[in-house]
């Protein structure tokens, strides 16, 4: 079964995140299956926008737990397992196409990263993002340390990170971290017709656009990555973060 799916509607590519039954949860071959189809998409010549979206009820609830005693095997594993996390946000934020997220449900962890990482996006009314690291001794990625702090400060940033509170989608637009709130419902249409305006621009434009906010002007955004997956990986390695997380899986239902 494909973890990711990804399908073409004109100039729009539509990147699916496709293991509804895991709520969309990231594991090995998640990772892969998206930046493969990231990378078609920003190569495909017809494509102008991308659309980011998740199948079932979430957007993506983070890294899955189960999966972390083989991701944490061994320091040759731990550093491919965060090279592979740190190469999606590379996929979304350096290529020349602009990404639309359209997520719903829960967008948690890696989830909300990738939230952070689309140049757009239209959230549904039930999104609901949360930082859960920190309780678990994992470290954030996806280059939040230096785009948070950017958006919403210090103090803020530290917040939302260390306290892992929930935030809903009201919140997430008062904080500037969303576009638009839609229903449910309207979600999917609302993020195409988005795709559709964007499609419409300079693809030359808005690709210089991208690369001067994000490459030109990105250097912080270059180490910031670098420097979350050195502490991604010391994280994994650390006896604290495979006990906190075996008591959340024994804990579980």
């Amino acid at each position: 079964m494909a973890y990711v799916t990804l399908t073409s509607e004109g100039p729009v590519s539509v990147v699916t995140l496709n293991r509804p039954e895991r709520l969309n949860a990231i594991g090995a071959q998640l990772l892969a299956e998206l930046h493969q189809a990231l990378v078609q998409a920003q190569a495909d010549p017809v494509t102008r926008v991308i659309v980011l979206t998740g199948a079932g009820r979430a957007f993506c609830a983070g890294d899955d737990l189960k999966e972390f005693g083989d991701q944490a095997a061994g320091p040759e594993v731990i550093e491919r397992t965060c090279k592979q996390i740190q190469q999606i946000t590379h996929d979304l934020m350096f290529g020349p196409k602009l990404v639309i997220g359209a997520v719903h449900g829960y967008a948690v962890g890696g989830g909300f990263e990738w939230v952070l990482n689309c140049d757009l996006v239209v959230a549904a009314d039930n999104l609901v993002c949360f930082f859960p690291e920190m309780a678990l001794g994992h470290f954030v990625t996806g280059g939040v340390t230096c785009l948070l702090p950017q958006a919403l400060g210090h103090q803020r940033t530290m917040e939302l990170i260390v306290l892992g509170e929930r935030q809903d989608a009201a919140a997430l637009q008062r904080l500037g971290l969303v576009n638009r709130v839609v229903p449910l419902a309207e979600l999917m249409a609302q993020a195409m017709e988005m795709a559709q305006q964007v499609a419409t621009r300079s693809a030359n434009a808005t690709g210089l656009l991208k690369r001067v906010i994000t490459q030109d002007l990105g250097s912080q955004l270059r180490a910031a990555l670098d420097a979350e997956q050195r502490a991604a990986m010391a994280c994994f390695a650390d006896p604290d973060t495979a006990a906190r997380i075996g008591g959340f899986n024994g804990g579980r239902s």
